[in-house]
């Protein structure tokens, strides 16, 4: 047993069974204030993370901020660099940068991809502050400078980690020419997309709710709109994009297996900018500008889907006096707002509020009969939408330390409704009937968080910091009303709110520790209390990389994760019927274990290349039992499901270039994943449904001229999993116990569960773009071409009959090729 003791003033508790990560005793005491572990490893951990480097100061700090010098937004993870100490460091979240130096003369290098690299030697009597603004090149040039003035992907500790730049994002063909960040994120090496045309993600042989997806450090839960077809990104209001999918800092934690991390513009703040895009389903704006000159801008972006406009015409119908009128629609919209009051301290709000809508609606209709005036009315609804908010305080203490406090809501809502109402009316009498049904799910979170970047040295990048989040969950509860004259009922049933709350401390170090070596050391502690139970968890995580020669590099990584949040689905398709739901007295945490080996090395100065390999176990998983789902809400959600383990392994190879007229990438992934439930295949671990052994990926743009761009891309799976039926067999019942006549029910045994696989899927889109300066502004208009060579790719099987009476099993294909152009006006 361990014990561990907190203390806060005079009050203190014990804490009981550490290990198994519940607490069963709580004992309170006095005078006290001590914390035990008994594992020296953790406390030599915690050390090296939270020592002060007091003996190791430098003379000469060098700090400030990297910025676009066109609209003054600040660079993520631009390379700083002193090329006589050979002495690096990179820009974090908000453009920051600090560098300690010994010498007084330095070689002064900042460069970020698509920006042309700022030069300057400089000598130093002191620390001095300075903000660098990088001019845009109009094209993506390779950055003339040699290998060791930037932090090249063999110099990074991090591994597992993609960044993909927006400018790259936007220039991918999509269905129906909407560009989309999700899909494009499938698209790299170790990550599925589910189905045909979704944008889930299924990464490491993870589901989509282990992902942490955050926009602006917010958690959004349902990232999909129209069944998972398109991602709620909108990519004009989007400034970088990263991906990590094992090896995670300690700052990350909640999920399993990845973290997405969007950053939204911050709004131009020399001069006014906007763009507007007209597509075959959808139309999208974007403005943005100062509010006062290299003080405050905003940026405000949105985006509508016009189906059900447009096909009103075909599907309304007019039947005497009734009006029906039915369709869907989505939309998006982001906006953020940022004031810097001085020097040393920034404001930033940014919200993103999006929904989708199913609606059905019979307007008020009249009609007489025998004398009688009948009057009926009746509409139904299906929606679902996010809501997120995030107001940040970016504030520098001095030269080598930063802070960042933020506030969030997130907010994720699904809702059925049905509705019906009539009347009866006469001269002397009136009598109304309304029935109403409203089946609604969700989750709702306040978090408070506050993170420090602390830079005493080229050699150490220190962060901590600690956050909070209050959750409400609604796990699915139905509404049902019936008013008459003479009856009122309104009663609701199924699954009561649950309340919890969740917090977590980290602390990491990036230390340099040699030219050679270099490790990523940190620790991240959580807890979870919910209906009386506790649950916490303490996760190391490590990664490292050793160099050779300044050209390639191995990696090692190895990370804990624990999640304390489930979506419970018996959907293929990212439907919003799947639940979010917390572990509970009966229903523990998921977690996880990954380690991951990979060699890197950049190629040319303009080629990234790496190749990985990982393994990660999971336990605590949890899906439906057989033949349980959400409808039946009077149901408790815990006593429909299972719960069990699964592990993945695989290799990952991955080509990327950034920089130049031709740009893109090539991905290839080998992998294995399993589950396993007691209850569930006779207890035998079977294939995940996406477990896919071989996926590859190319994508491709060329700049030809000004004027013209081609892109393309390609893609192969594996087909996935599928369970069918081994045998069927009749069994003959008889009709009735006097007559002598029998009916036949088909019986269908089922073996092994995901022993078929479906049809390999592949296909390749292609898109064109021109380019043309017109009178306030540029005009460009997109042609593409979805599925290209009209691939018949599996979307689901189903048994049926040929015109010979043989039973066969059918494929159901969902997009042939799909043509697509837009117009878009930037001015």
């Amino acid at each position: 047993m361990i014990k561990l003791i907190f203390g806060m003033d005079n009050l203190i508790f014990g804490i009981d069974n550490l290990i198994d990560g519940s607490i069963t005793t709580v004992t309170f005491c006095k005078e006290y204030f001590k914390f035990f572990l008994s594992k020296k490893t953790i406390m030599v951990l915690l050390f090296s993370l939270l020592s002060p480097f007091y003996g190791w100061t430098q003379p000469f700090t060098i700090s400030g901020y990297v910025t676009d010098k066109e609209t003054g937004e600040k660079l993520i993870a631009a390379s700083v660099f002193d090329k006589q100490s050979m002495q690096g460091t990179t820009t974090n979240n908000y453009g920051f940068f600090s560098l300690t130096l010994s010498n007084d003369s330095i070689d002064f290098f900042v460069s970020y991809v698509g920006y042309q690299t700022f030069e300057k030697k400089l000598v130093l009597s002191g620390s001095i502050s300075m903000n660098i603004a990088l001019n845009p090149t109009i094209e993506l040039q390779a950055v003339n400078v040699s290998a060791e003035k930037v932090e090249d992907i063999q110099q990074t500790t991090q591994m597992s980690t993609i960044s993909v730049p927006v400018k790259q994002i936007t220039k991918i063909p999509a269905l129906l020419g909407e560009v989309d960040v999700l899909k494009a994120i499938q698209l790299l090496p170790g990550v599925q997309s589910g189905t045909e045309g979704a944008s889930g993600l299924y990464v490491r042989g993870g589901g989509p709710d282990q992902n942490l997806v955050l926009l602006d450090g917010t958690p959004v839960y349902n990232v999909s709109h129209l069944f998972g077809f398109f991602s709620v990104f909108n990519a004009n209001a989007i400034k970088n994009v990263t991906l990590i999918k094992g090896g995670f800092p300690a700052r990350y934690g909640g999920r399993l297996s990845s973290v997405l991390e969007i950053n939204m513009k911050e709004g131009n703040l020399r001069e006014y900018k906007g763009e507007a895009t007209i597509g075959l389903i959808a139309s999208k704006f974007t403005i943005e500008g100062p509010i006062k000159k290299d003080k405050s801008s905003f940026i405000v972006s949105g985006r509508r889907t016009y189906i059900d406009i447009l096909m009103q015409p075909f599907i309304r119908t007019q039947e005497g006096n009734q009006n029906i009128s039915t369709g869907y629609y989505f939309y998006d919209l982001n906006g953020k707002v940022n004031y810097k009051i001085n020097d040393n301290n920034w404001v930033y709000l940014s919200i993103y509020n999006g929904n989708d809508k199913f609606y059905y609606k019979n307007k008020p209709y009249s009609f007489l009969s025998g004398g009688i005036r009948y009057e009926e009315e009746s509409k139904a609804n299906i929606g679902w939408g996010n809501i997120t908010s995030a107001l940040r305080w970016n504030h520098q203490f001095n030269n080598k330390l930063f802070s960042n406090i933020t506030a969030t809501y997130s907010r994720y809502r699904f809702l059925i409704s049905d509705y019906e109402a009539a009347s009866e009316e006469t001269d002397s009498t009136y009598t109304q009937t309304i029935n109403s049904l409203t089946y609604f799910s969700g989750i709702y979170d306040w978090n408070g968080k506050i993170d420090f970047d602390y830079m005493p040295l080229p050699s150490h990048y220190i962060r901590f910091g600690l956050n909070g989040i209050y959750h409400t969950f609604q796990p699915g509860a139905t509404n049902f009303s019936y008013v008459s004259q003479t009856t009122n009922i309104d009663s609701t049933i199924g699954n009561k709110n649950i309340f919890a709350s969740e917090f977590a401390l980290y602390g990491e170090d990036d230390w340099k520790i040699s030219n050679h070596l270099k490790a990523n050391l940190g620790l991240h502690f959580s807890g979870f209390l919910v209906n009386k139970k506790f649950y916490y968890s303490v996760e190391p995580r490590i990664s490292g990389r050793y160099l050779f020669n300044n050209n390639w590099s191995v990696k090692a990584s190895y990370a804990q994760m624990q999640q304390y949040i489930h979506l419970l689905t018996n959907s293929n398709i990212g439907l919003p019927t799947d639940l979010w739901v917390p572990a509970t007295d009966s229903v523990t945490p998921q977690k996880s274990q990954q380690a991951a080996f990979g060699v890197a090395k950049t190629l040319q100065k303009k080629y990234l290349f790496s190749v990985e390999g990982y393994y990660k176990w999971m336990n605590n998983l949890i899906t439906y039992k057989e033949g349980a789902n959400f409808i039946n809400s009077s149901d408790n959600w815990e006593d429909k499901i299972e719960q069990g383990k699964g592990w993945s392994y695989g290799a990952e190879l991955f080509l990327q270039k950034k920089t130049g007229k031709l740009t893109g990438w090539i991905g290839y992934t080998l992998s294995w994943t399993f589950r396993q439930f007691e209850n569930l295949n006779f207890g035998e671990p079977f294939p995940y449904k996406y477990d896919r052994r071989h996926d590859i990926s190319i994508v491709g743009s060329y700049k030809i001229n000004k004027f013209w761009d081609i892109s393309a891309t390609w893609v192969y799976g594996t087909g996935n999993a599928l369970t069918l039926p081994v045998i069927r067999y009749f069994s003959f019942q008889p009709i009735s116990d006097y007559y002598a006549y029998y009916y036949a029910d088909e019986i269908e045994y089922f073996d092994k569960r995901n022993d078929f696989r479906m049809a390999a899927y592949h296909r390749l889109d292609i898109g064109f773009s021109n380019h043309k300066p017109v009178k306030h502004g540029i005009r460009i208009w997109n042609f593409g071409a979805y599925n290209v060579y009209n691939r018949r790719n599996p979307f689901y099987y189903y048994f049926s009959y040929d015109n010979r009476g043989n039973r066969v099993l059918k494929r159901v294909s969902l997009f042939p090729i799909i043509p697509s152009i837009s117009f878009t006006f930037k001015f």
